[in-house]
């Protein structure tokens, strides 16, 4: 028996024999990534208020993924002229799995604009735009660069991220111009670009489950980097630590790497 993972999608175009079709896609990035530590990976479209509750009843986990920006009315801001790629379907259903995560203590894994997510969802705000708010242009290496690292960030010693991969000092990629402004209420920074950006984030409540990172471990994990699988692979500890009671089975070595 495996833990059945719960994955945010974004809204893209998919090709189809109807032609382009309004799509709820995710990157086989992400689901490798859970399928080699252990986990089922389900895809997540957005759906009813009503019925979020009883989605995330049925979930062990959630990574929440990223993709594009959140509407800034989400935390009392007005639009940067560089804000792009809203979907307020997809901020009102991760804004909601936010909460009703926080409420079970169920464990999460965030990555990028998934740490975002949570920060306003718990009342945090949001850097709008890096390059033009403080001066940074090294977040946004697209392409085949987001394989390889070439950031450094620190890591606070005895943080869940750095007990998670095992280091203080790494080296990551950087795939967006947004990042956490003010920390919501019970968070902490634990992980600093050279630039003072944050790069992870930690929750207070001890018995939350809970890994928020910046950077995208699911492309370096693609290209073998441990300290990624490590990643993930403490996100899915973190669900068999809290059932000691289930026979879970093995992680899945087959899915590369």
């Amino acid at each position: 028996m495996r833990p059945i993972i719960g994955v945010t999608s974004q809204p893209k175009q998919a090709i189809s024999s109807s032609g382009s079709l309004d799509s709820h896609v995710i990157g086989h990035t992400y689901t490798d990534s859970v399928l080699r530590a252990g986990g089922i990976p389900v895809i997540l479209p957005p759906i009813a208020n009503e019925d979020v509750a009883t989605l995330v009843d049925r979930l062990d986990g959630i990574v929440f993924t990223g993709g594009g920006d959140m509407d800034p009315g989400r935390y009392g801001e007005e639009p940067h002229p560089e804000v792009r790629k809203v979907n307020p379907a997809r901020d009102e259903f991760e804004l909601l799995l936010v909460h009703e995560a926080k409420e079970r203590r169920l464990p999460v894994l965030a990555i990028c604009r998934g740490l975002q997510v949570v920060t306003v969802a718990l009342g945090g705000t949001l850097i709008q735009d890096i390059p033009s708010v403080i001066g940074s242009t090294d977040h946004g290496v697209i392409g085949d660069a987001v394989y390889e690292a070439h950031q450094p960030i620190t890591i606070e010693a005895g943080s869940d991220i750095a007990k998670a991969v095992g280091k203080t000092e790494l080296m990551v990629n950087s795939i967006h111009h947004q990042a956490v402004k003010d920390l919501a209420p019970g968070f902490r920074a634990v992980a600093w670009a050279d630039d003072g950006v944050i790069e992870g984030i930690q929750h207070e409540d001890d018995e939350w489950p809970l890994l928020a990172v910046q950077w995208h471990p699911e492309f370096l994990g693609d290209n073998c980097d441990e300290a990624s699988h490590r990643l993930f692979e403490a996100f899915i500890e973190s669900i068999l630590l809290s059932h000691p009671e289930t026979d879970w089975t093995p992680h899945d070595a087959t899915i590369g790497c």
